[in-house]
């Protein structure tokens, strides 16, 4: 069996190695991004696994098809930028990835205390010999109250974390998550956008709740509210996020992921004229933290990744059950 890997990164290529010995599988391996352009690639390979910065559209998914692909995986754990429809039609199985929510976990709270502090504007101030505390007051995570919008994994080992430190958590899911029942209240999304000083997202990116985040709930929300999203960046209307910062309304923002990424995180564009004004533009405020979508990056979460990208092909292939198929 031969899987074509895309998008390689260096620190993948030793579990890449690790995980076609142990079964038996032939891989090439490109730092390519997928595209119609370089779909060939995939010729003589019955999978095809891939990161998430390609666009997986029908156009590709063909183009793929043609050449005898039958799998696809996808070493994230979002899958928004695969058209799941026409990989369907095709007769394409397609799985995506997992890896413990520690990393994720641990990255929000981080998120949140550098809000909190102020702690963008202090390392500034520190470059240049201002070691001034004017303006950098800032708040205690016991005198406020957490929302946590989604409590699946993430969002629960999120809650976990901040257990210790003694704030009110509220939370909004369609379903209650038994394993933190008795650290939360669940409440509904008007009221956590009331009551909530700090407001942490966790859900999977759906075309049910693209824009959550946008000018009507920004409104519904405390001034000087801090937003953060260690999720997916559509959940979040960037020109609402925008807006919300001038005015004030929004105190902060703690961002590993947003609107418009795509084509910006993990590449180095030190010499390039990029044109999404909205995301620069966002990016320099005083207030807003945003990080290359990191929050994952995890020597475990990466074996994981790789794991189950390459094992889950092969399972597919096998006729052995993937427990990371996306099935519906």
């Amino acid at each position: 069996m031969k899987i074509m890997v895309y998008e390689a990164r260096a620190d993948e290529l030793a579990e890449l190695r690790a995980q076609g010995k142990a079964l038996d599988v032939e891989l090439a391996v490109s730092e390519a991004v997928p595209s119609l352009e370089n779909a060939a690639l995939a010729e003589g390979c019955q999978g095809v696994s891939i990161l998430g910065q390609g666009r997986i559209n029908g156009p590709l998914l063909e183009a793929w098809h043609a050449l005898g692909v039958r799998y696809l995986s996808t070493r994230t754990v979002g899958y928004n930028h695969i058209d799941l429809v026409r990989a369907r039609e095709l007769g394409i199985r397609v799985c995506n990835a997992s890896y413990a929510p520690n990393g994720v976990a641990d990255f929000t709270v981080m998120m949140i205390l550098m809000c909190l502090r102020h702690y963008k504007q202090a390392m500034w101030r520190g470059q240049v010999n201002d070691f001034s505390p004017q303006g950098l007051q800032g708040r205690e995570m016991k005198d406020l109250t957490v929302g946590i919008i989604g409590s699946g994994k993430i969002g629960a080992q999120v809650i976990r974390n901040l257990s210790g430190f003694g704030c009110r958590m509220v939370v909004y899911d369609i379903r209650k998550n038994p394993a933190v029942e008795d650290l939360v209240e669940y409440v509904d999304m008007d009221t956590l956008l009331a009551q909530s000083d700090v407001i942490s997202l966790h859900m999977p990116l759906l075309e049910s709740n693209r824009h959550m985040i946008n000018r009507e709930t920004i409104a519904k929300m405390k001034d000087g509210v801090i937003l953060i999203n260690c999720s997916r960046g559509e959940l979040m209307d960037i020109d609402a996020l925008v807006e919300g910062v001038e005015s004030q309304k929004i105190g902060a923002l703690g961002m590993d992921t947003s609107e418009g990424e795509e084509g910006i995180v993990h590449e180095d564009h030190r010499v390039d004229i990029l044109s999404n004004r909205n995301w620069f533009y966002l990016h320099q405020f005083r207030n807003v933290i945003m990080t290359q979508h990191m929050a994952f990056y995890t020597d475990a979460a990466v074996t994981s990744m790789v794991a189950c990208g390459i094992r889950g092909i092969w399972e597919m292939a096998s006729g052995k059950d993937c427990a990371t198929e996306l099935k519906r």
